[in-house]
């Protein structure tokens, strides 16, 4: 009965990555992601004529932020399903959405000077922390695309049963993750509701994240105790933590602390696919002498 369960949760999470891979999804995420945008300038154009009194924070660059939110929130989502497929692909997925959240922000900020402006020293000190998140999401980016390029796929399973049992498990978290996040979602809305401020658990999810990564971690164990692939899946928890501490780190910190983890995960993928080419080498020149 329980592996039915369980089963049953696996299939559900095979049709849902299926559907999400699928054009339709695109085309309908990007319809979503549209519409809002549009919503957006529409109230900030309301709140510029002064026809609705929507607070200093509805401007024309709202539209950009609940954009970005958006989006944010179908990057999160695809994250999730990347899990079963690749953990290395997942940590590349944070990367990405960390990239995006200094996008946002440098836009949030933006909006607040869209009048007559002096541009003294004062002025200047605040467009600081906007350069940096623009030029922070521009090096992570960078690092990201970087991190992808050296990934080399290898299984830390040895047979076909023990990785479909590997996987399956990932999809079990993945499934647990989705219910989780949908679950933030509603409670952020009711928040929002009640408090009249829209505050995203996205803190609270890399979190959750965090303790993913220690359990598949902890759980490949069973199938590999090998030094380099446990080092690796630790600094990829490590960086989970670094970039947990990012969302809530002051300005030039947060992309400091990106940039580190970033730098990390990439020296280590480096490191770790040297150091396997070298072994293989090593283990075909004896092969071969043998």
């Amino acid at each position: 009965m329980i592996k039915k369960f369980f089963q049953w949760q696996i299939n559900t999470f095979d049709i849902l990555d299926e559907h999400w891979e699928s054009t339709a999804v695109s085309k309908v995420i990007s319809n979503i992601v549209v519409g809002f945008f549009v919503a957006g300038l529409f109230l900030g154009l309301l709140s510029h004529l002064e026809i609705v009194d929507l607070g200093e924070n509805f401007t024309a660059f709202f539209a950009i932020e609940l954009a970005f939110n958006v989006l944010l929130i179908f990057e999160v989502l695809g994250l999730i399903f990347l899990i079963p497929k690749s953990v290395a692909d997942s940590v590349g997925k944070q990367f990405e959405i960390i990239s995006l959240l200094l996008l946002r922000d440098a836009f949030k900020e933006f909006g607040h000077y869209l009048g007559d402006l002096s541009w003294d020293v004062g002025f200047l000190m605040e467009l600081l922390p906007i350069v940096s998140d623009a030029f922070g999401a521009i090096l992570i980016f960078l690092i990201t695309g970087l991190f992808y390029r050296a990934q080399r796929h290898r299984r830390i399973t040895q047979s076909y049963e023990e990785q479909k049992g590997f996987v399956a498990i990932k999809k079990l978290i993945s499934i647990y993750l989705t219910v989780s996040f949908i679950g933030l979602g509603i409670y952020d809305i009711i928040s929002a509701y009640q408090m009249h401020q829209f505050i995203y658990s996205i803190k609270l999810f890399y979190t959750l994240l965090i303790f993913t990564d220690v359990f598949i971690l902890l759980f490949s164990l069973r199938y590999n105790t090998k030094y380099y692939n446990l080092f690796r899946y630790s600094s990829f928890a490590l960086a989970t933590i670094f970039l947990r501490l990012t969302l809530s780190a002051p300005a030039y910190y947060n992309v400091l602390l990106a940039v580190i983890a970033g730098l990390m995960v990439l020296g280590v993928t480096s490191i770790y696919n040297q150091l396997l080419s070298s072994k293989e080498s090593g283990a075909n020149r004896d092969g071969a002498q043998g």
